[in-house]
């Protein structure tokens, strides 16, 4: 009977969490929209939300409407889905490389992928959301791939793996900036340069939800292999003998990572920190087992950003640059 309500009393709090988490990260996305430069308030904003979701309220005018749903919400929900998806990948890149300073910007990822996205908007190819992000997912793979290339026989030296990671960062860095000076419109060279920093200001619907679609997959991908990422801690020969396909987990890690940080890049820029910090955090808080240090490394991104762009606002009303506090 005890075992029984242990349990029982378990699985409450459990969904408790759940349920506290969901309630302030909805928290987080409202404030987020409200804040901002203009005469719009918490009413306007919810109205505005309720009218598009179908509830039976009051429309605002065509331009308040505007800012709220086509500016606004779109940046914020972006802000949230970016940190979700940065700090997911440090968290993986931590356990399948196991070395605490392991994050897609550290390791050479963010870099390739900025290449990819400029190389795709300077070049004309494709258009639109979609052809943006292959670029950059394209371009973080060539990122990775050259670091192992480079490390051979050494890609379990995690020393080896972060230094290498940095050189090709700065490869993919110098490339990119060798594009911007031999861009010939100097205002497109700008706002590249602008939105390379970390910009959510071009952020929009169809970009919205491709990094919606993009990390939602890739934290299922993570729930499925959470119980082998805690055997990485073992290291990689203690992991196979206990019967974990090695090989086979990092490669979906490090896939799951490249798509996440790709979709990412391609949608508001190179973000920092994030993929950093925030698995270190959460694991401090609730320890190391993945089973809930992804989600709730998801969680506390998505805050996180959140709070960096609240600030902002604060500070400087319109501005959605947020390389500087993350």
């Amino acid at each position: 009977m005890t075992s029984s309500s242990s349990r029982s009393a378990e699985r409450v709090r459990q969904i408790a969490t759940v349920l506290g988490a969901w309630l302030v990260l909805v928290a987080g996305v409202l404030v987020s929209i409200v804040v901002g430069g203009g005469e719009i308030g918490w009413s306007e904003t919810l109205r505005s939300l309720g009218s598009h979701i179908g509830l039976p309220v009051e429309p605002l005018s065509t331009l308040a409407d505007s800012v709220i749903w086509q500016l606004r919400a779109p940046r914020a929900l972006m802000a949230a889905v970016a940190g979700a998806g940065l700090a997911t990948c440090g968290a993986l890149l931590q356990a399948v490389t196991r070395n605490a300073l392991a994050e897609p910007y550290l390791l050479g990822i963010s870099s390739g992928a900025s290449t990819g996205a400029v190389l795709v908007m300077v070049t004309g190819l494709g258009a639109g959301a979609l052809s943006l992000a292959a670029g950059a997912l394209v371009g973080g793979l060539v990122a990775f791939g050259l670091v192992l290339a480079l490390l051979g026989q050494h890609a379990s030296n995690t020393g080896r793996l972060v230094l290498t990671g940095v050189v090709v960062g700065q490869l993919f860095t110098a490339m990119t900036s060798l594009v911007l000076l031999g861009w010939g419109d100097a205002d497109a060279a700008r706002g590249l340069t602008y939105w390379l920093t970390g910009s959510l200001a071009a952020a929009r619907w169809p970009a919205v939800a491709l990094c919606v679609g993009v990390t939602v997959i890739a934290l299922v991908v993570a729930r499925l292999i959470a119980s082998d990422l805690d055997a990485f801690a073992f290291g990689a020969v203690a992991s196979a003998s206990l019967g974990v396909p090695v090989t086979a987990v990092r490669s979906i890690a490090l896939v799951a990572t490249a798509a996440v940080t790709a979709v990412v890049v391609s949608a508001v820029g190179a973000i920092g920190f994030v993929g950093l910090i925030v698995p270190h955090a959460v694991r401090a808080l609730i320890g190391p087992q993945h089973r809930r240090l992804l989600p709730a490394s998801a969680f506390g991104g998505a805050v996180f950003l959140l709070l960096g762009r609240v600030s902002q606002d604060c500070r400087h009303r319109g501005s959605d640059s947020v390389r500087a506090i993350s």
